[in-house]
């Protein structure tokens, strides 16, 4: 059983703002576009339960909203169906399990994107309140998902946070280059 569905036109504004900060993300790694560059106008389609959102590679290495009709060249099928145990999964920090079908290297470049591309909100951040002030959510945003994964760890059995502790101390604004400081949940950047 399905359960309700949202309107149409609101699953199409949220393919769309999805669109809008995956390619926002990926413009900010020269490396990711001219990996997807290579697989442009192939189609990828992620599933998880009855909701899915098809993505095309643009000649410019970003995403679009595939066409309805567009045949994926890629299924990408999140097997675990209860939005708790989901949860749970990004707390821990950890990847769902997901099935993959269909063209190899396309699959390969996108587990690289995962792997490999982080968004740096403090950055972006920075933009619209400034560095210091930026430096400080992200300290207090990393003190509150450092302390949740340790409460989701204790209390699920899972593994405990990683994380060094958040220090009070003010620190220096990081310098350019140095790796974003906030990662999202499931997505581990194996960059040294």
């Amino acid at each position: 059983m399905a359960g309700p569905q949202p309107p149409q036109w609101l699953v199409s504004e949220v393919h769309q703002r999805l669109v809008l900060f995956l390619n926002h993300v990926l413009m900010q790694e020269k490396e990711a576009t001219e990996r997807l560059v290579r697989q442009k106008g192939r189609v990828a389609r992620v599933q998880w339960r009855s909701y899915s959102v098809a993505l095309q590679v643009t000649p410019a290495g970003l995403f679009n909203v595939a066409p309805e009709d567009a045949q994926p060249d890629l299924l990408l099928e999140i097997t675990e169906t209860s939005p708790l145990a989901l949860a749970q999964v990004a707390l821990r920090g950890d990847k769902p399990s997901i099935r993959i079908e269909g063209d190899v290297q396309l699959a390969a470049d996108i587990n690289w994107l995962v792997d490999h591309v982080e968004w740096d909100v403090e950055e972006d951040l920075a933009r619209l309140i400034g560095d210091a002030p930026a430096h400080t959510v992200a300290r207090v945003a990393r003190s509150a998902a450092q302390a949740l994964r340790q409460f989701v760890g204790a209390r699920m059995g899972g593994k405990p946070a990683a994380e060094p502790p958040v220090s009070d101390a003010p620190a220096a604004a990081p310098a350019a280059g140095n790796a974003p400081l906030v990662a999202l949940p499931g997505f581990e950047n194996d960059k040294p």
